[in-house]
């Protein structure tokens, strides 16, 4: 397929070029750094407490503070929290989150910088009916719309208010889930049907999101946005606009946990878009006080601040061999446990290890107990454990293999569930196991026009590591490659963080 518009480079870091759009004092979009947000948790009536909370954001870097209105009494007391903000010196633009109510919204939309709506409720009803429109009903759906909505459009543009059309994946209307069915297309049309709207009444100040619990649907979600942008030619500059380009783009993975979980399934999500130069605004939904979101948005977002000079030596993409909005497992091989219908396999490294013993296991899901001479397995237990040169001098656990350099594997003398890792082009000249051999396989060898699969028998698996700051970038393009000359050996993929403090890794990895 040609090469998908929802990024300028698939190989190199470039920020997508967004129109900017005017909130408070911090402007977003266009050539603006990435903004940093959250949202507070008090009771929106408790002026007070929301205040405090708010400063705490602000004092943690928090550039935008939403606040939740479900009702035109939370809405008008966001004049009370807004005052008494002002009083104190924080300038910090105010968001209103609003759901079902489009009164409250238009209270809100005189009084802050900035209202979220959610399309999915926001003229909508969700009665988990299926609905069959003919063209004319949508059509006269679509009027309704416009005329809930219009009133909204109208305020924000007399008061220079901004607008987030915020589709969540998780409250698709039933009209939407009718026709276009629980995908990121349906969350895309949704937000779009309010775009025009807002589009038909010359108002631009707005910002999207797609956000889902799926980091996976996420993703998908917001790469269709921006093509479908593009396809319907919302990307012109304006006239007294410095810039065109797409709508900015809050990201977002929505109830994410709390804790290690929350954080990894954020910079899944999140992590995923930023690499490709796609965000103008984030904020990490954790199950904590929001000012502990912020530090962990802002390790994301800053990331990428140097990103675009750092040296990139990956071969250029001209057309794509997959489909990326939608989730389909590479075709491989099966090798022993690993490729075809199997599940992905977990390494270990334990190759620095002084010594590996069985309490070295317990970490990674294997709890020896001495007394049973027993080993219990745990739900997240790793597969095999990557050795190095050290050797294991204990019966290890019936679900585990061992990997180990060739030279060394070749010494072990019981080679049950013992492997070798070999170098590529040593693959054809030295002993090799008759069950699975790992093979260590360079960029630099996948790019090369002369390579191809190994010879049969072998029973390999590739080992690909990168050593890219562009790491995503690299491994996207020798997948590609991969598929490109018909290889379908299984890979894992292999990345060292050992110099990385641990917060970072478990955004970064």
């Amino acid at each position: 397929m040609m090469l998908p518009l929802y990024s300028n480079s698939l190989t190199h870091y470039s920020r997508l070029l967004t129109r900017e759009v005017k909130i408070g004092d911090f402007p977003l979009g266009g050539t603006h750094p990435i903004r940093v947000q959250s949202m507070t948790t008090t009771d929106t009536m408790d002026t007070q407490a929301t205040v405090a909370q708010s400063i705490r954001m602000i004092e943690a870097g928090c550039e935008y503070v939403r606040i939740t209105a479900p009702s035109i009494n939370e809405a008008k007391n966001l004049e009370n929290i807004k005052n008494e903000l002002r009083r104190l010196g924080y300038k910090t633009p105010l968001i209103a989150d609003i759901h079902f109510t489009p009164n409250a919204a238009e209270m809100a939309a005189r009084l802050v910088e900035k209202v979220r709506v959610n399309p999915g409720n926001y003229a909508d009803k969700k009665k988990f009916e299926s609905l069959d429109y003919s063209d004319a009903e949508y059509d006269d759906e679509i009027n309704r719309i416009r005329d809930r909505f219009l009133p909204l459009v109208k305020i924000c543009k007399e008061y220079g208010t901004a607008m987030r059309i915020g589709t969540n994946h998780g409250s698709l209307s039933d009209r939407i889930m009718s026709r276009y069915g629980d995908t990121p297309l349906g969350m895309v049309e949704s937000a779009l049907e309010f775009l025009r709207i807002c589009r038909h009444e010359n108002f631009h100040n707005i910002v999207l999101s797609m956000k889902s619990s799926n980091p996976q649907v996420m993703v998908q979600a917001y790469r269709l946005l921006i093509v479908k942008m593009r396809e319907h030619k919302m990307t012109e500059v304006l006239p007294g606009s410095e810039t065109g380009g797409i709508y900015p783009l809050h990201l977002g993975v929505t109830e994410a946990g709390e804790g290690e979980d929350g954080r990894i399934k954020s910079a899944a999500g999140i992590g995923t878009l930023l690499e490709d130069g796609i965000g103008d605004t984030v904020r990490v939904s954790l199950t904590e006080d929001p000012e502990f979101e912020i530090p962990v948005a802002r390790m994301l977002v800053d990331r990428y601040q140097q990103r675009a000079i750092l040296q990139n030596k990956i071969p250029a993409l001209e057309k794509l061999n997959y489909n990326p909005y939608e989730y389909k497992r590479r075709d491989t091989t099966e090798t022993a446990n690993t490729g075809g219908h199997q599940v992905p396999r977990v390494v270990a490294d334990f190759s620095s290890a002084k010594q590996i013993t069985p309490a070295s296991l317990f970490p990674v899901g294997y709890n020896y107990s001495a007394a049973l001479d027993k080993w219990n397995i745990g739900d997240q237990a790793c597969d095999y454990i990557f050795a190095g040169d050290k050797t294991i001098d204990f019966e290890i656990p019936g679900t585990l293999g061992v990997i180990y350099n060739h030279a060394t594997w070749l010494k072990v003398k019981n080679k049950n569930r013992s492997y070798p890792l070999l170098d590529f082009a040593d693959t054809e000249k030295v002993q090799v196991s008759d069950e699975i051999n790992f093979v260590s396989v360079k960029p630099e060898n996948i790019f090369n026009p002369e390579f191809k699969p190994l010879a049969a028998g072998l029973h390999h698996v590739f080992v690909i590591e990168t050593k890219n700051e562009h790491a995503m970038s690299e491994l996207r393009r020798m997948f590609v490659e991969l598929q490109s000359k018909n290889i379908h050996t299984p890979v894992l993929v292999r990345r060292n963080y050992d110099s990385m403090e641990l917060e970072k890794f478990r955004l970064y990895a």
